[in-house]
């Protein structure tokens, strides 16, 4: 077994079929399949079942592809590491997060990073919380910032906080005449605003089970694609929509904390299961004393 072999299986278990594998490995499907089967004859197991269409991965299959992009994406991660080494370039951390984290405590924590390590080039990319999962295990971030509760053996997840949500209303809406906590229940029969649509879970799966739980029926659903759309169409008198406390954006906008005090929605810290480095702790102690400075 050997890292060509991982890609050439990666590749193939990606797109479900040896074909298009090939074309985008520029290989020939023989060769493919041959590096393949090679691969499964050194594990003494089957990985993919081959009469399948399209191709269906195998229980240890899908154990090994999870491993495989992990391995993967560390050997990726490690040449750039050395290629900055080599090139006398500073460190860099990459830094995934939802757009929510940026109206709360991301850019202090950023901003905290530099002060303590000025040598480290700090990336932010923004992505959902399930893509996050993916860019940790190929080495694309180093950490992320969500808000998606899942499971994935290849990821370490630390809640650092529970946000209580807000519903954001429009100012002429009879439910904007105080300020006062507002029920769940009196949502029932508005049209509500969720996003992003896409990808799934999200944030707007959420806010509907939350609702769900409490047999709250909106009058209708409308999804989509960022919190700052959902806010204009909510000024624009187009429903409401939950949103955290921290992404209260619209100064047009009328805000009224939600009562229930599970109505919450936490900020997730996300690394490679088993990382020690040294940002993992660097990252968790300067969280630990921005709450003690300011707390939530």
């Amino acid at each position: 077994m050997d890292l060509r072999q991982l890609r050439y299986f990666v590749a193939v278990a990606k797109a479900r079929n040896f074909t298009r594998a090939s074309e985008a490995l520029h290989i020939a499907q023989p060769a493919l399949s041959r590096q393949v089967q090679l691969l499964e004859q050194s594990l003494n197991t089957s990985l993919l079942y081959r009469n399948s269409r399209p191709l269906q991965l195998t229980e240890a299959g899908k154990v090994f592809y999870e491993q495989a992009i992990q391995i993967l994406g560390r050997v990726e991660q490690l040449k750039s590491t050395m290629e900055r080494m080599t090139q006398n370039q500073r460190g860099v951390l990459s830094i995934g997060f939802v757009p929510s984290i940026l109206y709360g405590g991301l850019p202090s924590l950023v901003r905290k990073l530099r002060q303590s390590r000025a040598e480290l080039d700090i990336q932010l990319i923004e992505l959902s919380s399930v893509q996050q999962n993916e860019a940790l295990k190929t080495g694309r971030i180093d950490v992320g910032f969500g808000r998606v509760r899942s499971q994935d053996a290849g990821v370490e997840r630390v809640v650092l906080r529970e946000e209580r949500l807000v519903a954001a209303i429009p100012p002429r809406s009879p439910l904007a005449r105080t300020e006062a906590p507002i029920e769940l229940q009196q949502i029932a029969g508005e049209s509500l605003l969720v996003y992003p649509n896409a990808p799934r879970p999200s944030f707007a799966d959420t806010v509907l089970s939350l609702l769900d739980d409490v047999s709250v029926r909106p009058a209708e659903v409308i999804e989509v694609r960022e919190l700052q759309s959902a806010l204009g169409l909510v000024a624009a008198e187009a429903g409401v929509c939950l949103v955290p406390t921290s992404a209260r954006l619209r100064s047009d906008v009328h805000y009224r904390l939600v009562a229930d005090e599970r109505a919450t929605s936490p900020v997730i810290l996300s690394h490679r299961s088993n990382d020690s480095a040294w940002y993992i702790e660097t990252i968790k102690t300067l969280i630990q004393r921005m709450y003690a400075e300011n707390p939530p």
